[in-house]
């Protein structure tokens, strides 16, 4: 399946000409790959975007000195080695054709050899001592360390491909293999034939017989011109890559990738993408110290080979699993690519992050009042701009039906103007709240005389939130945002696009009336979530809202930025032996069938055992199943029923939709037990007329949110009167279940004093400690 997607993608892209893998007869000249003329024109369109880089076929990775060599240049880093040879292997096997340029048999060389001269030298010293003297590896010949590494070189790498059940080839190369045409087109003949025959060729300089290469752009050979000067494996696999039309071209080098400066320098920043426009932006530094090509010479190979039909990224080959990273669509080095940022009308999401920090500290600096009317106005304009907003929701619409949407989703993605009312008027409570939150003075303390220490909240920083299929989301998050002063970075799903451009518009517009209209940013690039969870630098909180699946996806995957959600809704409701016929049957009611999509809806039913006996149990079941909810039963009620409903898979399971679980419980304890068992720490709920049981349900239960007497569809951030939310938390840091604007902030220290030094506190010193509150509105 893998193969046939290669093919169709490479047909679409007008690759390969039919005779630039054309093996020659065994009965006459071998035939050119391609003639000298088309050497120089485009072969095919390269790819403009990384997630298309998974249709790349035909590759060319490029191992540097830096990469496959150790520290002290005497010898291979074999484990890095293996890493990257377990990848190339692994494209192989997946049905692409690789070829590999590699450095490394210099270093291998001189290992090999200076422990043969350290033999030898011991041997000397033994039989003259006044001849011996100091070894000094550095000293050994390049050319000799070449001939004794290359074989050693290739041994190793056919004991390596070999664990995988890949044969390969060594292909080594001069000069004159390049300056000579017969010599020229008999390489590239030679290559098509073992790539056809299934061998991974494993390309490299002959450094025993002939210094680096240098043939120049300008020399001439049979009339026509050479191409790239070759003055290292970089420009060498540039070559190769054009040459035999290659889909991608991987540089792999000891930096990350390209920077606008040197990366040891201040302001140096990564470059992920590349096009011509950068040229002029680039101060290069020196090459590295065990290679022949410095990062200038990478940049013109790659640009080189770009322009003749071939994608490429620079990158860091000491990554873990940096190829299969690559050709995935990850961020990873620096992508080559004809396609600049005007052509394209993108902003880079660093750049929205930035913009989006800033944009903090300009909402940071606004009034209160000037905070609170930016959200007025949007909330304003949701209700004035109705049509324009509703006609881009019909296109989702239309969309999603024809692409088989589910129908709860359906009904998560529709907007009508009562919703749109409804998000007006919680933004107006938003706004209406913002009043007091940032600068809010929460603890003063007055430490000696003249020192004053307060503790005040300030906006969090730049938040991601990523959000599926509700587009009502995108202005509830900016108007909590924008509330609480955070820069905010938007990632919808794709099901919900013109809704969301149209509801960020809106934003847009709010914003630019208090000047911060860069603050809240819609990321609708094609930017791999994985990649967004990456920029530590940039983002301080992660916000997922969606499917349980994207939320613990996000979760696992998000290593070095806090994620504040929940990945399950397993909410309970436990009908107490004291409880309310009426109320029970009420209660279960709405917290199942209200919405079941809902994260906040009852997933289990626990019924305490000597109710059984009573109305209660046979009244809810009939009530259920007069709504069209499917019950499934626990281990204790499945034992007590000869016949009945089937017995539940898990008790631990968010059914999302009208099915449910049912299990009795013997007491209030038991109750309690199965909900810390079992349960998510959502939402869960007790229905009982006695209050007792209810005071230690509420405070023994370990949930978000605990209830008496009210549906679980009350966990909500309008429900609880914060205007809307950002999400229900369930984790264990400062802002748990419905997370409203006190959720998107932290607080810090403001001192005050006069000339104060820590030294004047020490036992002999002229100042005392105070330690004393002071009341907060002072």
């Amino acid at each position: 399946m893998l193969r046939n997607s290669f093919n169709v993608a490479h047909a679409l892209r007008n690759s390969f000409s039919s005779n630039v893998w054309r093996a020659a007869s065994s009965h006459g000249p071998r035939q050119p790959l391609v003639s000298p003329e088309r050497r120089l024109e485009k072969a095919h369109p390269t790819f403009t975007e990384r997630s298309q880089l998974k249709y790349a076929r035909r590759l060319v990775v490029k191992l540097g000195s830096a990469v496959i060599t150790r520290e002290d240049n005497h010898g291979l880093a074999l484990g890095r080695l293996a890493s990257i040879v377990e990848q190339v292997a692994e494209c192989h096997l997946e049905g692409r054709e690789v070829m590999m340029v590699t450095s490394g048999a210099v270093a291998f060389g001189k290992q090999k050899l200076a422990q043969e001269l350290l033999m030898s030298l011991s041997m000397r010293e033994t039989l003259n001592p006044k001849e011996g003297k100091e070894f000094d590896g550095a000293t050994l010949e390049p050319r000799a360390a070449a001939a004794v590494g290359q074989s050693g070189l290739m041994s190793l790498y056919d004991a390596m491909f070999a664990q995988y059940g890949v044969k390969i080839a060594q292909v080594l190369v001069t000069k004159p293999d390049f300056y000579n045409e017969e010599t020229r087109n008999n390489l590239f003949c030679t290559l098509s034939e073992l790539i056809s025959l299934n061998i991974v060729p494993i390309i490299n300089t002959n450094d025993a017989v002939s210094p680096p290469m240098f043939i120049r752009d300008d020399e001439p050979a049979g009339g026509a011109r050479r191409g790239i000067p070759i003055k290292d494996n970089d420009s060498l696999s540039a070559m190769l890559a054009a040459e035999v039309q290659a889909d991608l071209l991987i540089l792999m080098s000891d930096v990350d990738g390209i920077y606008n400066k040197p990366p040891w320098e201040d302001g140096a920043k990564l470059m992920h993408t590349y096009s011509s426009d950068d040229s002029n932006s680039i101060e290069f530094g020196k090459k590295s110290k065990v290679g022949t090509g410095g990062m200038d010479s990478k940049v013109k190979a790659a640009t080189w080979a770009l322009d003749r039909g071939v994608s490429v990224v620079i990158c860091n080959g000491m990554q873990e699993k940096a190829i299969k990273t690559i050709i995935g669509g990850r961020k990873v080095g620096t992508f080559f690519t004809e396609a600049t940022e005007h052509s394209t009308n993108a902003v880079p999401v660093e750049v929205m992050a930035e913009n989006a920090r800033t944009g903090s500290r300009q909402m940071q600096a606004l009034t209160p009042a000037q905070r609170a009317s930016a959200v007025d106005t949007l909330a304003d304009l949701l209700v004035s701009r109705e049509k324009f907003i509703l006609e881009a929701n019909a296109k989702d619409l239309a969309e999603a039906q024809k692409n088989g949407l589910a129908k709860p989703l359906l009904s998560r993605l529709s907007l009508n103007a009562s919703k749109l009312k409804n998000l007006a008027i919680g933004l107006k409570q938003i706004a209406e709240d913002s009043h007091k939150n940032v600068g809010r003075v929460l603890r003063r303390t007055r430490l000696a005389d003249g020192l004053e220490l307060k503790q005040v909240t300030v906006p969090i920083g730049v938040l991601l939130v990523i959000f599926e299929s509700r587009p009502d989301s995108l202005p509830q998050v900016a108007a909590l945002a924008m509330a609480s002063g955070n820069g905010l970075l938007l990632k919808g799903g794709k099901e919900a696009s013109h809704s969301n451009r149209a509801l960020m518009d809106l934003v847009t517009e709010a914003l630019a009336t208090v000047g911060a209209e860069h603050a809240v940013s819609l990321v609708s690039t094609r930017e791999e979530i994985s990649d967004l969870l990456s920029m530590e630098k940039h983002i301080d909180l992660i916000i997922p809202r969606g499917s349980s699946e994207l939320v613990r996806s996000i979760q696992e995957q998000s290593l070095h930025i806090p994620v504040l959600g929940h990945a399950e809704g397993v909410c309970h409701v436990y009908i107490d032996r004291d409880a309310d016929l009426r109320k029970a049957l009420h209660i279960a009611r709405d917290a199942k069938c209200d919405y079941p999509a809902a994260c906040n809806a009852m997933e289990t039913l626990l019924i305490h055992e000597d109710l059984m006996s009573g109305d209660i149990f046979t009244d809810v079941c009939n009530m259920l199943k007069r709504e069209g909810v499917k019950i499934n039963a626990g281990p204790r009620l499945n034992q007590q029923l000869t016949f009945g409903p089937p017995a539940a898979k898990s008790l631990r399971h968010e059914y999302g939709a009208l099915e449910c679980c049912i299990e009795i419980v013997p007491s209030l304890e038991e109750a309690i037990n199965h909900i810390h068992t079992y349960g998510s720490g959502h939402t869960d709920v007790i229905v009982t007329e006695n209050d007792a049981a209810a005071k230690h349900f509420l405070g023994s239960v370990d949930s978000a949110c605990v209830f008496h007497n009210a549906s679980s569809r009350f966990a909500d951030g309008f429900r609880f009167g914060l205007g809307a939310e950002v999400g229900i938390s369930t984790a264990r840091i400062h802002a748990r279940g419905p997370v409203g604007v006190e959720g998107l902030l932290t607080t810090k220290w403001i001192l005050n004093g006069q000339d104060h030094a820590a030294a004047d506190f020490a036992e002999g010193g002229e100042r005392t400690w105070l330690h004393e509150s002071l009341p907060l509105d002072d």
